[in-house]
Parts: C-alpha cells; structure tokens; sequence
C-alpha cells in the first residue's frame, strides 16, 4: 500500500466534500477493506500524513464528534 494513492484518495475526498469548510470522516476499517490491508496500516499512514503536514485532524465539537480530516 502506497502513502501517496491513499494520500490521493482522502485528498479526493475532502475536495468533494459538499461541507464548508472542507472535511471528511473516514472509516480506517472500510478503507483497509477496500485496499486490502489491515486497519492499523491505514491508521499509521494516515498519521504519518498528518506528522508530514499534508493533513489536518480534529474532532466534531458536536455529536456524534466524530474524528475529521482537512487539507491545511
């Protein structure tokens, strides 16, 4: 699994977001799936995307608060 396709897909994802600002909650379990890796491969590499500064996560101040994740 390549940081840079699920970099690109996320990316995607928050781009067609129709939320102001632009955010999407992401699913690591469904993602894996799709991708055929385990969770905790998706969860790491979304951190190292994160630790990079190429994406930004916070939680939803609101119910269900979930985690979220942003272009910076």
């Amino acid at each position: 699994m390549e940081k840079e396709i699920l970099f690109q897909r996320v990316h995607n994802m928050i781009i067609s977001s129709a939320k102001k600002p632009k955010y999407t909650a992401l699913s690591t379990v469904k993602i894996a799936d799709l991708f055929g890796v385990k969770p905790d491969v998706i969860e790491n590499m979304l951190q190292e995307l994160i630790n990079e500064g190429r994406l930004q996560k916070s939680k939803l101040n609101d119910p269900p608060n979930y985690e979220i994740y942003s272009l910076p």
